[in-house]
């Protein structure tokens, strides 16, 4: 029996920075995971990971992260995911160097 599909988004790493990167609706990568296109059929996401694996002048490492649907756009759908959306664990670096609630 097949898996069902859930929810995904494409992910990588920036070939240059290093950074966690996501794939837009538009074909843009963009740092932030609210702003990645969420996707919820199987054949579309496959197809959207083929066009990330053709960009190695970009990206590296790109795969298909689960995610879920929120009012500000797609979420974490597993830890690791979260961990990699938040940016690098050592504090006032990346993205976390924005933080001002912490």
């Amino acid at each position: 029996m097949s898996r069902i599909f859930t929810p995904k988004v494409v992910t990588a790493n920036a070939l240059l920075e290093g950074d966690v990167v996501y794939l837009a609706e538009d074909g843009a990568w963009v740092r932030r995971l609210d702003e990645a296109e969420l996707i919820e059929d199987e054949a579309i996401a496959q197809l959207r990971l083929i066009d990330a694996q053709s960009q190695p002048d970009r990206v590296v490492g790109p795969y298909l992260a689960e995610a879920r649907a929120s009012q500000q756009g797609p979420v974490p759908g597993h830890f690791r995911e979260g961990f990699r959306a938040a940016g690098p664990s050592n504090r006032n670096h990346g993205k976390q160097a924005d933080l001002t609630d912490v």
